[in-house]
């Protein structure tokens, strides 16, 4: 019978969550840090694009609200994909 390691720490293994990539829905609204999930550019970045014109203008629901229109979201998408 084998004797038990004394020094031995157990360590319970850690369970493992799978984490879902965020999917981009049909239609509707993104807010800013939802852009920013499916888009790989910094805040900065996007706003920047915005004001040079080469991302979609943002959509103003209130004054503290800004949203992009995902239809706009996917074209600038499929857009981009189609350059490289």
């Amino acid at each position: 019978m084998p004797k038990p390691n004394r020094g031995a720490v157990v360590v319970p293994a850690a369970p493992v969550h799978a984490v879902a990539a965020p999917s981009l829905p049909q239609v509707g609204f993104l807010r800013q840090a939802q852009v920013l999930q499916f888009v790989p550019i910094s805040k900065s970045t996007l706003w920047r694009r915005v004001q040079t014109r080469t991302f979609p203008e943002p959509v103003k629901l209130s004054v503290r609200v800004t949203v992009w229109r995902v239809e706009d979201i996917r074209q600038w998408i499929a857009e981009q994909s189609s350059r490289a």
